[in-house]
């Protein structure tokens, strides 16, 4: 009996021992601005069997430092086997604006058995008290369904080329990955024509699917998929769902597009519409603004997504994403609903490949009255602004895409506004929630107090002498709230002037905040100010007794409008200030404009004094430049219950250079070369071409083509290149050779830098010049200006001191020089004066000039007097070079070129 019992005991150990399993849990934190968290971090998986318990995530096994942006940390937690697991509990401690939290999902990996598993526990949002639903722990739940995926291929589809072809599926619950429609039997060949090919794949819990989008990879000579059909099934519930597709993935085809959306078709079921969305991106008015780099974007409505999408044909003519250009792009999806940002970015690598965005907006179609606005306003560059290539705009709302057109009579804005309120739904019992609606005009602002008792409510004014529009800040709640509500929208129309903007501010009011939000007015005809977040460093005093507590708040005043009163502390709570600390707080406001004053307010019941020391503010997208407000002196307290509040002016802006990022790499002086020429004669000389910089020059060197593919050039150690000069080696030509595009990457440090070439001829529209150059277009700073320079030549009065030859000059500056010219004016006779013209970026101060002719023989020769050259339209800063020589193979040292200084 002992012996039994023993081997039973061993036997529950071993089982005890098998069932300790280590979960292998993945933490996936978000990509978005400040996603990252320093807080301590909880999980409790469940499962079947029961649950692990709330577990601190102690140590990632990957990283040194955990939860940072865009990062996965693994951590491992053993327990008893909990069967099948169905969701987690994940939550953080941190309190207080800037602890928040971005996950966008949890994988679980463990092996039980033989069997290993992974479980997906999509998140996809934050986990912070002052975003989204201001929650700080989150349930996220576990379920896979598996779909069989039918797809027909028409008849007149070409041959299967080697390409990656993916599905995306959407539902009510999210979406699919990105699925591989690849063959499950090694060698099969799928997409022939006329075929039905059959795919298994498995995603999370989607819910009611609604779209599918099905895209091809753009490889080299794919000559494109006709697709018949698509239908899913659901192996689980057996659901079935048709899609509709009859269309081309063709970049040759009238659509050009190798993504395509396609709503689903059920009985019973309203189809949703497939719009052709028109995307416009609108470039900045900047030095290099412009970019050749490959642009994508992708736009998310409340219904989904359109995916990523490459920006290929625009519907504006011309070179795409110019300085202060706007190109038009259509992107084809099943509906989004209403829109709520984008995320838009490009492929260029370095320095000069970036682009100055301004803006993006987005309407449902070519004929729609109304635009969703996406105000940027700053770069999209590895070494300029944030540093980053791509970035994500959320919507300020939608406008008029034209200014109603009314009679004379009617322009005065006499009428009401109408407002339109809309939010989270209010149960019966609660209270009316208390907002303040401030309008803020270019002549004066009005605030409007609104109770808010369900979700949508309307309040009509005049908003009379406030004058135009410029911002709407919405403050509150001013009442006790017993749950969070969420602002959604804010739909303003004038009953006069027809003028009519949606401010979306997609915010939550919480229990025990006074929250402060804003948008700017958004006019057709009017380009809207971006919200920028400011960061606001507040410096208290090394001093004894420096310390405070109490309530405080401050208003930021700039040149275009103030950020209202923004409280420091949280309601029925105060704040510290402790001596010698920096505290640091962000706020976001439409763009001020240059600062110039800070208000703050400051109250302590137990009549502490504050000594403030400073306070210095940066935007925080553009943290080049700090504005410091210099105060050094105590805030005293005279009275319980008032506050006293100083006003401190703007002391200095001190502004830290644009290129902090260094290049990793030395350069060799190799720079790959792109020349793009359209009206190009067949028998053109050759062209050579000679690259400037601040140090030298490069010999010159064959242009090897002017279709667009990369050649070499190597230059060699002459510094930052400032110009490049295309040289004509044979005769004038009978016209010009257009110019589209100039560009030239360094192959060492990824530097790109870019041209203008708009409206650019080489060798002059009517072929008659033999050199052409172009100013490189820096971000940080101007290009050299073109110059048109009057050249007047002085021909001897000794007997035959005229020519007939073809007369050269080059011309030297500080700059560089101008290559060889060819005079134009022929009429170089004895005692005359030839004045020609000469086009070339800026010399600055000028130095020598070489003058020459190629003639010999009897009657070649030339006695040359002496050169004045100027800026022509300036009658000042006249350069004068004396020759006082011949230039004649037969006379004197028989030379027929001389340097003039």
């Amino acid at each position: 009996g002992k012996l039994l019992n023993h081997v039973q005991t061993n036997d529950n150990l071993k089982l005890f021992l098998f069932l300790v399993l280590v979960y292998e849990v993945h933490v996936y934190t978000g990509a978005k601005l400040g996603a990252e968290t320093d807080s301590n971090v909880y999980i409790n998986l469940i499962g079947t069997r029961g649950d692990t318990g709330k577990r601190k995530l102690h140590r990632s096994e990957n990283n040194n430092i955990k939860f940072r942006h865009g990062q996965m940390d693994i951590f491992c937690i053993k327990a008893i086997s909990l069967g099948d697991l169905e969701k987690v509990l994940i939550s953080h401690d941190g309190a207080g604006p800037g602890n928040g939290w971005f996950l966008d999902k949890i994988v679980v990996k463990h092996k039980e058995g033989k069997e290993a598993q992974e479980v997906v526990f999509p998140c996809n949002r934050w986990l912070d008290e002052y975003q989204d639903d201001g929650k700080t722990e989150r349930e996220l739940t576990a379920n896979t369904q598996q779909w069989r995926v039918r797809v027909k291929t028409d008849g007149d589809s070409p041959e299967p080329q080697e390409c990656k072809r993916t599905l995306v599926i959407y539902g009510s619950k999210g979406k699919s990955d990105e699925l591989l429609l690849s063959p499950q039997t090694p060698g099969y060949v799928c997409f022939l024509p006329r075929a039905t090919d059959e795919f298994v794949v498995e995603t999370g819990d989607l819910g009611d699917v609604y779209k599918i989008r099905v895209s091809c990879d753009d490889v080299p000579g794919f000559e494109g998929w006709h697709l018949k059909s698509c239908h899913l099934e659901e192996l689980h519930t057996k659901q079935e769902l048709n899609f509709d597709c009859k269309c081309w993935l063709a970049l040759n085809r009238a659509d050009k597009e190798l993504v395509k959306e396609f709503p689903a078709v059920n009985e019973g079921q309203k189809i949703l519409p497939v719009y052709k969305y028109v995307v416009s991106v609108h470039i900045g008015d900047r030095w290099g603004a412009e970019t050749f780099a490959n642009v994508y974007i992708t736009v998310y409505g409340k219904r989904g997504d359109t995916g990523v999408r490459k920006l290929r044909t625009s519907l504006a003519k011309g070179r795409k994403f110019q300085r202060n250009k706007v190109d038009s792009f259509l992107v084809e999806a099943v509906s989004l609903s209403h829109l709520q940002k984008v995320v838009i970015g490009h492929d260029g690598e370095g320095y000069g490949s970036g682009m100055y965005l301004k803006m993006v907006t987005v309407k449902e179609s070519q004929n729609s009255d109304k635009e969703w606005v996406f105000p940027w306003w700053n770069w999209l560059d590895t070494h300029l602004g944030l540093y980053e290539t791509v970035c994500e705009i959320v919507t300020v709302g939608r406008r008029l895409i034209s200014s109603p057109k009314l009679p004379v009579i009617n322009i005065k804005s006499s009428g009401l506004w109408i407002m339109d309120i809309t939010g989270s739904d209010l149960s019966n019992e609660e209270d009316p929630i208390c907002l303040s609606f401030i309008f803020y005009g270019n002549l004066s602002r009005k605030k409007l107090p609104v109770q808010v008792t369900g979700k949508a409510i309307q309040i009509k004014d005049e908003l009379e002498d406030i004058g135009l529009i410029s911002k709407v800040q919405v403050t509150g709640p001013h009442s006790e709230l017993k749950q969070p509500w969420h602002l959604d929208l804010l739909h303003m129309k004038h009953t006069g002037t027809k003028e009519e903007m949606y401010l979306t501010f997609n915010c939550w009011f919480n229990p025990n905040e006074d929250k402060c939000v804003e948008l700017p007015a958004l006019y057709a005809d009017q380009e809207p100010l971006p919200v920028v977040e400011y960061s606001i460093h507040l410096y208290t005093g090394d001093l004894k007794k420096a310390d405070a507590t109490g309530e405080a708040y401050l208003c930021i005043q700039g040149e275009k409008s103030d950020s209202g009163k923004r409280w420091l502390n949280s309601r029925n709570s105060v704040i510290t200030f402790a001596r010698g600390q920096v505290d640091v707080l962000k706020i976001k406001a439409v763009y001020l404009g240059q600062l110039n004053q800070v208000l703050v307010g400051f109250k302590s019941l137990t009549k502490d004094e504050w000594f403030l020391e400073k306070i210095v503010i940066q935007e925080v997208l553009y943290p080049f430049s700090a504005h410091v407000f210099v105060h050094n002196d105590w805030i005293n307290k005279s009275s319980k219950k008032d506050f006293v509040e100083v006003a401190i002016p703007l002391k200095e802006t001190s502004v830290t250079s644009l290129l902090t990022k260094k290049f990793d790499a030395k350069s060799r002086g190799q720079w790959q070369t792109w020349v793009h020429c359209t009206q190009v004669q067949e028998d053109v000389p050759d062209i050579q071409v000679v690259v400037f910089g601040r140090k030298g020059k490069s010999p010159a060197q064959k242009v090897q083509n002017l279709i667009d593919n990369p050649f070499l050039l190597t230059v060699g150690d002459i510094g930052d290149i400032t110009k490049v000069s295309f040289v004509l080696s044979g005769p004038c030509l009978g016209r010009g050779i257009k110019l589209h595009k100039l560009r030239l990457k360094d192959l060492d440090t990824k530097q790109e830098l870019g041209f203008p070439t708009e409206a650019q001829y080489l060798f002059g529209e009517d072929g008659s010049e033999t050199v052409t150059e172009l100013a490189v277009i820096r971000p940080d700073k101007p290009p050299l200006r073109e110059v048109l320079y009057s050249i007047s030549t002085h021909t001897g009065t000794l007997p035959a001191s005229g020519t007939d030859a073809d007369v050269f000059i080059t011309v030297f500056g500080e700059q560089g020089d101008s290559c060889k010219r060819r005079l134009r004016h022929s009429n170089f006779e004895r005692g005359k004066i030839c004045i020609s013209e000469m086009r070339a970026i800026d010399l600055g101060q000028l130095s020598k000039v070489l003058v020459e002719h190629h003639n010999v023989g009897y009657g070649a020769g030339w006695y040359l007097d002496h050169i004045i050259i100027h800026e022509s339209g300036k009658t000042d800063g006249q350069y004068a070079f004396l020759c006082q020589q011949w230039l004649d193979s037969g006379v004197g040292d028989a030379q027929t070129e001389r340097m003039l200084k």
